[in-house]
């Protein structure tokens, strides 16, 4: 487990308590359940590759004992910073998706990005699940003042505030990152890589090849990161 300002969250740690080591902030909402299996085993991956992992829970995530409607960006930010913090050694980020807007106040050496996107998109998303489901969400993104209770996308409910910080929220761009996005994505990398977008599957699946092929580009990275 890890403390941070609001309790004490748990956390699954990989690999060796010293040297080089990575956390993992997975995506968001139902595309983190869709893909946790999927960072264990990449995390046990890097593990054999000499590289430990951390994979906090955040509050309101997972099996946090904070309600979802509770959980706030600034809360998500501090509790992963601190979660970052337990690690003594050189440290790096492993973001997926809505994982990236998340570690903006980690104390690591460089973030490396899988297919990372912008919090105006995800937000875009949830609405359209919600109107998918015919439960259309009333919210007006730019509508600070509005204190509503929380709205419930796909069994989450998520607060009003949440939601207009997660559209106004980006990744990091400065320092060391790195960007990798599959091949079927028309947007920026650094690399393209072949395989299937595990947090769109409508079940958790996991891609054996696939983390093989993550973690050894995250690995390399961090050498020559190193170097």
């Amino acid at each position: 487990s890890y403390d941070w300002a609001g309790g004490r969250e748990a956390m699954f740690r990989f690999g060796a308590s010293a040297g080089p080591a990575v956390i993992l902030a997975l995506p968001l909402f139902e595309e983190g359940n869709r893909t946790r299996t999927f960072a264990v085993g990449l995390l046990r991956e890097l593990a054999d590759r000499g590289v430990a992992g951390l994979l906090p829970d955040l509050p309101g995530q997972n099996d946090s004992p904070v309600a979802t409607e509770h959980a706030m960006l600034a809360g998500w930010r501090a509790a992963f910073a601190a979660a970052a913090a337990t690690h003594g050694g050189p440290l790096f980020s492993v973001t997926i998706r809505g994982g990236s807007l998340i570690d903006h106040d980690a104390p690591v050496v460089g973030r490396w990005q899988l297919a990372p996107a912008k919090g105006e998109a995800l937000v875009r998303e949830l609405l359209r699940t919600a109107r998918a489901s015919g439960d259309a969400v009333a919210i007006d993104l730019e509508a600070w003042s509005d204190e509503g209770g929380p709205v419930t996308i796909a069994g989450n409910r998520i607060s009003r505030p949440l939601l207009r910080d997660l559209d106004a929220a980006d990744c990091v761009r400065d320092g060391l990152v790195r960007v990798v996005r599959l091949e079927t994505d028309p947007a920026v990398a650094d690399r393209k890589v072949d395989g299937a977008p595990l947090w769109r599957q409508s079940e958790p699946r996991d891609d054996h090849a696939f983390a093989n092929t993550l973690a050894d580009d995250i690995a390399d990275w961090i050498d020559r990161c190193a170097n």
